[in-house]
């Protein structure tokens, strides 16, 4: 191919199914994100006095956890380009158990709200807090799958796909923390 026939999508890392899939996803958190604001608008108090049953500290402190993790998938990725696989597969698992970590706490976090009584249907703002960060939950649990197969099978190609979704994942919860969290 020459560089005149070369298009943007020839230039990107990894396949290009795995960033219909990230595009994908990336549109349906956005969806959820806008509804939960459009919702919010109807019953700011109720929405402001919800939030603030939730624990902001553990949320900033996973929110440091995948940041964390996000630098040693990317740093795995460049060591394994480097040729230097015994490095790039530690730093998999370091991102790999950073995301553990991340499950931990935000299990801890669902487990305080249970105990407190506080379910999905406590108010609308749970429902979208319960939705959308337990769907989140579930794709770091899939990365943290992904990140260990390919810490395992670490062709560059593979750690390129995997480093591109759970830099998704990142991105993803990036937008939700101060949405959800922050924003009074």
């Amino acid at each position: 191919m020459t560089d005149q026939t070369r298009t943007a999508l020839d230039d990107l890392p990894g396949d290009l199914l795995m960033w219909v899939l990230i595009i994908s996803e990336l549109l349906v958190f956005g969806a959820g994100l806008i509804v939960f604001l459009s919702v919010r608008i109807t019953d700011p108090t109720g929405f402001a006095e919800a939030q603030n049953a939730l624990n902001r500290t553990a949320a900033a402190t996973n929110t440091i956890i995948l940041l964390t993790s996000g630098f040693f998938a990317a740093l795995a990725l460049n060591l394994r380009q480097s040729r230097r696989r015994g490095g790039a597969r530690v730093s998999l698992v370091c991102a790999a158990l950073l995301g553990a970590a991340f499950l931990g706490i935000k299990g801890a976090e669902f487990a305080s709200k249970a105990a407190q009584g506080i379910v999905w249907d406590t108010h609308p703002f749970f429902n979208f807090y319960f939705l959308l960060t337990g769907f989140h939950a579930a794709h770091v649990a899939a990365g943290v799958i992904l990140l260990l197969l390919v810490a395992w099978r670490d062709h560059v190609g593979n750690i390129e796909d995997a480093t591109a979704f759970w830099h998704m994942v990142d991105l993803i919860w990036v937008l939700l923390f101060p949405v959800v969290y922050l924003l009074q």
